[in-house]
């Protein structure tokens, strides 16, 4: 399994629209190919990351070659204070 952990800032006062549009996205993502889960974190003193789950990393660099995504990222980034800030692991264990 490919997994991503993507860090985000949220503008002041824009968590909660964010998540909702989080939940209303995933519904979008879960049409994709090998998509598993993607899931917003939260730490005790506010800040954000984004947990995403694919199948493979060749099947989420796919879905990020897409239009589709491309307009969901945009919405996404809308509610950022700075770009996202991905790490990227294998599933080995």
């Amino acid at each position: 399994m490919f997994v991503a952990v993507v860090e985000v800032q949220l503008k002041k006062g824009l968590e909660e629209e964010f998540r909702k549009w989080v939940n209303e996205s995933n519904k979008d993502l879960s049409k994709f190919d090998g998509f598993v889960n993607r899931r917003l974190l939260a730490t005790r003193t506010g800040k954000h990351a984004m947990l995403v789950e694919f199948e493979t990393q060749e099947k989420f660099e796919k879905m990020h070659q897409t239009q589709e995504h491309f307009k969901i990222q945009s919405k996404g980034h809308s509610y950022m204070e700075a770009p996202p800030k991905p790490m990227f692991y294998e599933v080995i264990s």
